[in-house]
């Protein structure tokens, strides 16, 4: 397992901010309510400290996450205790990383700032990481917290949340750049984690 050094605790983690007009009370429920903005199809327990839960997104990433830190109204602490991505060389990145929802009062509402201490501009996968991110925690997680509906990924195949477009394109992209560089079996790869997150017709 990859531990987190103090090259990389100090550096540019990957964050984002929003603030709603709801109690912090109401933001917190909506973050431990993993399956409503993240996926449905989540295993195991979100709201309990030392619960683990998996994650898995098609054939193209899937993860293992213990619970760490729970506190009501103010904060929620995840621990990656194990990664796969099927685009990337490097499937360190992610494991041993660690995920943090500050929430806090403000004459706005309520402020929930998200950091993934450990994803880097430098890793392989941040462009893709950073635009799904955004978009479950920007998008969906908000709307979940406005609205009580959030836009999480389908328990069975079918059409993916509008957010997982960009990442898909990012996938895109980098497969056309490994295909000019020659480098086949990465392109591969790319390709195939690209074809994955397209909805399938039925």
């Amino acid at each position: 397992m990859m531990q987190v050094t103090r090259e990389r605790q100090e550096a540019q983690h990957y964050t984002t901010t929003f603030t709603v007009d709801r109690t912090p009370s109401e933001a917190y429920e909506a973050v431990v309510n993993v399956r409503g903005w993240w996926s449905e199809a989540v295993e195991g327990v979100t709201d309990q400290i030392g619960g683990v839960f998996d994650y898995r997104f098609q054939d193209v990433h899937r993860c293992r996450v213990r619970v760490t830190e729970l506190v009501p109204g103010r904060k929620v602490a995840w621990h990656i205790e194990d990664n796969y991505f099927d685009f990337i060389e490097d499937q360190r990145e992610w494991t041993g990383t660690d995920v943090v929802f500050e929430i806090r009062p403000t004459d706005a509402g309520t402020e929930v700032h998200f950091t993934h201490v450990g994803l880097l501009p430098q890793d392989e996968c941040y462009d893709v990481c950073s635009n799904a991110w955004g978009g479950y925690i920007g998008g969906s997680l908000r709307s979940l917290i406005e609205t009580g509906q959030g836009h999480p990924n389908p328990k069975h195949d079918g059409d993916a949340p509008d957010h997982q477009d960009a990442a898909s394109a990012v996938r895109a992209v980098r497969a056309e750049r490994a295909e000019r560089a020659g480098d086949t079996e990465h392109a591969a790869r790319a390709e195939n984690a690209k074809n994955a997150a397209q909805p399938r017709l039925t």
